[in-house]
């Protein structure tokens, strides 16, 4: 078990919240200690081999997750209430994104390995298209408005533009530098991309898939990570080569705050209704973060499995799915929940 107690700022969001145990930062004798306010439910066996895993995403109403294992070549089907590997996709080279669509009932998945995004329908769970992409695509991102699929091509510093209505390439769109995750706005409906190399946000407007503004990022290093919030409309985003978490006012188009968080920064999750941001750390480290209003409050940074950089948070259970490498030398996938 895994805990510590949480600032008094953080009011109780939720019945769940209100459980938890608060007190008042002077309070927390173990701040140093970095403990987190978490309790491991389960570690559920996950098939293959003790490989790299990559992005995860989840379909709540199904009780699915998908998860990219990426040193298998395997999109991992998961079944959250049976706690089970439904099935596992195979035949997706070296695949880093996954993205499951509502809106579509589709999968898409990122296959690094041959320049390519595929789709998956989940009742088959059978690949149903494969569409070129750019170099080394990892990242993606779902326009609804225009049926438009971003993907960020890392290294050919590109995001590739897919029309989901025919699974086809409609335009690539230059980014002036290595690109890392590309999210969705659903207040300016416009989507940002993260361009590493620059140290910079860039914004896209889908209905021309062009650029029409840049956002730098003072002191930024690696910004790989991103996550946006409609309700507060910040955008958060981790630094993975100098741990650091950035926070965005993207109606200012302004940085309100910069962070210490996990070595290693990759992977970031959000629990609405508690408030809280997971940031996951290549390192085993996980930091989380509550929210309120657009003021963010570190609330600890602790180790919570081998390579655990990769998150996903169920907002109704409020349990957090981490894919784990190899623990007790095996791929287990670690769920975590609020402690009670």
């Amino acid at each position: 078990m895994i805990h510590r107690c949480i600032p008094n700022h953080a009011p109780a969001l939720s019945a769940l919240a209100s459980l938890l145990l608060l007190a008042s930062p002077a309070a927390c004798s173990d701040t140093a200690k970095g403990h987190l306010p978490l309790t491991t439910v389960a570690d559920a066996p996950l098939t293959g081999r003790t490989t790299r895993w990559d992005y995860a995403s989840l379909d709540p109403a199904a009780h699915r997750l998908y998860l990219a294992h990426l040193g298998d070549s395997v999109v991992t089907v998961f079944d959250t209430q049976t706690r089970k590997v439904v099935a596992d996709v195979s035949d997706v080279s070296h695949v880093h994104g996954v993205l499951f669509v509502p809106e579509l009932g589709r999968v898409y998945a990122s296959a690094t390995g041959t320049d390519e995004v595929v789709a998956i329908d989940p009742a088959t769970l059978k690949i149903t298209a494969r569409v070129p992409a750019g170099d080394y695509p990892d990242g993606m991102a779902y326009a609804p408005e225009v049926h438009k699929l971003y993907v960020s091509d890392e290294h050919g510093g590109t995001d590739t533009v897919i029309d989901v209505r025919t699974n086809t390439r409609v335009a690539t769109i230059p980014l002036g530098g290595e690109v890392g995750n590309t999210q969705y706005d659903p207040v300016s409906k416009h989507i940002f991309a993260n361009v590493q190399t620059r140290k910079q946000l860039v914004e896209i407007d889908p209905a021309t898939d062009k650029v029409i503004g840049h956002i730098d990022l003072p002191g930024a290093e690696g910004n790989h990570g991103l996550y946006i919030d409609p309700a507060t409309h910040l955008a958060f985003i981790a630094c993975e080569d100098n741990d650091k978490l950035i926070v965005v006012d993207l109606s200012n188009k302004r940085v309100l705050s910069t962070f210490d968080v996990a070595k290693d920064p990759d992977v970031l999750a959000f629990d609405r209704s508690l408030g809280w941001l997971y940031v996951a750390g290549e390192s085993g480290e996980v930091s989380l973060f509550h929210l309120q209003g657009q003021v963010l409050t570190p609330v600890a940074t602790a180790v919570l499995g081998p390579n655990a950089h990769v998150v996903a948070v169920d907002e109704t259970t409020h349990r957090a799915y981490f894919p784990l490498k190899s623990l007790a030398g095996k791929p287990q996938l670690r769920i975590t929940e609020p402690q009670r």
